[in-house]
């Protein structure tokens, strides 16, 4: 991909990786970096490890193949997002910025060696055949996962829309593996959807933020005008395990409710590029926003499953008092990762900076705390979700030393909604948290349910 199409390309990886990537992209090429001095000792160690490797191994190992090892590993120690992308791994990084590509329908990340579940996508192939947040990828067909780079086992879940895949599932508390087998479809995830709930009060979710969500979200806030003659009362923005998406489209998203020009998030990093503020910008299509939605009631809804672009928008709309933040506490992926195009036509996504919310606080390794707990059932029935300060080797949080101290309560064995209630669609009559976001608009008593 040339460097002229990186320019303004904020990359997702979307289906791929844990709490997804909001990306800064800087057009620096590797090769015009300023140079550094190299470790003597160190390059030197590394020199005999490769030697020995190339005349040692049991089978003849390709120079190519090392040095992309090598890369590889040096990137993947570093923390949980930074990784080396092959020209193929760049292609689909950019695929799922499109809302559209031909798998399976899976947010996954990387756990002990094995990949892990996040969260299946609404409406696809892996959600209709009861795949779960926690479950543990452990064969992909006939080949193990253990030890497999995620982006190889990305790579073989997507593929030819038609074409069927077997997946053996480890799950906690069932002895027995899981065998499931799909059918891949083209994924065509429609980020925004919106509904009048009752009279007078509008329902929207975003599911992930697309190059299109923001222009998605005018066109729904139209449509709910509409349906209630411009005279709505309150509105609920559903984050719920909204894994983020691209950082402009966060930002447009958060325009759409939010003073033009104030602060929305900004960035802190080494770099000089990565010291960036985003305000709420006058995008052309922000022009036709209903008169009323800057103005309306708000409650957000988030949990643990809402990541990145969700929590600079909760984050953004919770610090300027726009909105009632509603729920449990949200992932903690405040890391910015920068995509530094190679002379390989492939590149590096490395961490560069870290995110802040308006009023300056790290939403890195602590996440968004709600205004309002509320569990996810009136019994307490709260998903555990992995987070990231569960990840190894996460950055810390460098404007709060003990935020991974206070998730410590959170940490218990995971426990599955559906083992006690009945599950339950974002939305629908029986979600227990939006019920409670009404009540919340109509000055109603909220219940918080049995923590």
């Amino acid at each position: 991909m040339p460097s002229s199409k990186l320019k303004h390309f904020g990359m997702v990886m979307t289906g791929v990786a844990l709490g997804v990537v909001l990306g800064l992209v800087f057009t620096a090429r590797a090769d015009k970096l300023g140079p550094q001095p190299l470790p003597v000792e160190e390059m030197r160690a590394f020199a005999d490890v490769f030697n020995v490797v190339k005349r040692d191994y049991v089978e003849p190992v390709e120079d190519k193949s090392l040095f992309t090892h090598a890369i590889t590993g040096m990137l993947g120690g570093l923390d949980p997002h930074s990784a080396y992308l092959d020209p193929d791994a760049l292609k689909e990084l950019q695929v799922g910025t499109q809302g559209e590509f031909g798998g399976l329908g899976i947010e996954v990340g990387m756990e002990d060696g094995f990949v892990k579940v996040v969260s299946p996508i609404e409406d696809t192939p892996a959600a209709r055949a009861g795949i779960k947040a926690g479950d543990l990828i452990v064969k992909i067909d006939d080949a193990p996962v253990k030890g497999m780079a995620l982006d190889a086992a990305v790579k073989l879940m997507r593929g030819k829309p038609g074409t069927k895949i077997t997946l053996t599932l480890s799950r906690k508390d069932t002895a027995e593996p899981i065998v499931v087998k799909l059918t891949r479809e083209v994924i065509k995830v429609k980020s925004v959807k919106s509904s009048l709930v009752e009279p007078g009060y509008g329902y929207m979710r975003i599911n992930q933020f697309q190059e299109n969500t923001a222009k998605s979200v005018v066109e729904q806030l139209g449509k709910l005008g509409r349906e209630n003659k411009d005279r709505l009362k309150g509105l609920v923005l559903d984050l719920r395990n909204d894994p983020g998406g691209l950082l402009n489209g966060a930002v447009s998203v958060a325009s759409a409710f939010l003073p033009e020009g104030v602060m929305v998030v900004s960035t802190k990093g080494r770099t000089e590029g990565a010291q960036r503020e985003y305000r709420a910008s006058p995008d052309d299509f922000l022009r036709v926003l209903p008169s009323w939605s800057r103005q309306v009631p708000m409650v957000v809804l988030v949990n643990g499953g809402s990541a990145s672009a969700s929590e600079i928008v909760a984050g953004a709309l919770q610090d300027h008092k726009r909105a009632t933040i509603m729920g449990t506490g949200t992932f903690g992926k405040g890391s910015v990762q920068t995509i530094l195009p190679l002379s390989n036509k492939g590149a590096i996504k490395l961490t560069t900076a870290r995110y802040y919310t308006p009023a300056g606080r790290s939403i890195q390794a602590k996440g968004i705390d709600p205004d309002v707990q509320v569990e996810e059932t009136p019994d307490g029935a709260s998903a555990r979700r992995l987070r990231e300060a569960d990840l190894i080797g996460h950055l810390g949080n460098d404007r709060d030393p003990n935020a991974d101290a206070k998730t410590g309560e959170d940490k218990k064995p995971e426990t599955a909604r559906a083992d006690r209630s009945k599950p339950y669609e974002f939305g629908s009559k029986d979600d227990y948290q939006l019920k409670q976001a009404l009540n919340r608009l109509k000055g109603l008593p909220v219940e918080k349910g049995k923590t």
